[in-house]
């Protein structure tokens, strides 16, 4: 009575040649096609014969040995360049690339069981503490800047919308929209202050399109300064007011 022995399985046909060249010690760049064609016949001789679209692939990879075999046996075949061509060269070429994507899926398969390994902890800061806002020291925010200084660069401003005016076309009736609300003043200067994080109170004002917008603009920025969303400083007497942002996006 035969004893039966479970043959080791293997993912394909380039998984099974690569055991037969780690388990004869072969130079994959030097494989010796008739030794490893004979000993891959006898492996899938002894294989099941169950699955038929598994015996295919490997039934392939052994016409694919037995044409390198046959074509070792021939004269060699010179290129374009006047070399040699190596019948074995493509097959080897598969196998380095099979052999890479291999070792790449062992690396993250030890990186998942490491993974699973970890355990995180769920937060546990109390809810108190994640309302908490750090009291606004008005004095600190304002340091230098006084309203006559802020006044002064409002004036300079509404002073070039002016200059832009145009003598001629200024005369022409024309449909405005409504003005904008110093509520949505308010949105759009506090977005504007997290998108740019620093930026120059000058550089804010000439945006605005109408002398009604500079003003709720001006208005809108002294009331995000007193609720400390933004901070205004100016490091020399009459250079222009830096404006940096308190909220940060999320």
């Amino acid at each position: 009575m035969g004893i039966p022995v479970k043959l080791q399985v293997f993912e394909g046909p380039l998984d099974l040649l690569l055991h037969l060249i780690d388990k004869n010690k072969i130079d994959i760049y030097d494989i010796p096609i008739v030794e490893i064609t004979n000993q891959y016949m006898e492996y899938i001789r002894a294989m099941e014969k169950e699955d038929l679209n598994v015996m295919s692939e490997f039934l392939l990879m052994a016409a694919t040995l037995l044409d390198i075999k046959c074509r070792m046996l021939l004269p060699k075949e010179i290129n374009e360049e006047g070399q040699e061509e190596d019948p074995r060269q493509e097959l080897v070429e598969q196998l380095l690339q099979y052999k890479m994507y291999k070792y790449m899926a062992y690396e993250l398969r030890d990186r998942q069981v490491e993974g699973e390994r970890a355990i995180y902890r769920e937060p546990d800061i109390p809810e108190e503490v994640q309302e908490y806002v750090e009291p606004v020291n008005l004095e600190e925010l304002l340091g230098d800047l006084t309203l006559a200084k802020l006044n002064r660069i409002f004036r300079d401003v509404m002073r070039r919308q002016d200059e832009k005016i145009d003598p001629i076309r200024s005369g022409f009736g024309k449909i405005e929209k409504e003005e904008v609300s110093l509520p949505e003043k308010l949105d759009y200067v506090e977005e504007y202050a997290v998108n740019h994080s620093i930026f120059s109170f000058r550089q804010l004002l000439k945006k605005q399109g109408s002398k009604v917008q500079l003003v709720v603009t001006f208005l809108a920025v002294l009331e995000l300064m007193k609720t400390g969303k933004i901070k205004i400083e100016q490091k020399q007497p009459f250079d222009d007011i830096c404006i940096t942002s308190m909220v940060y996006r999320q």
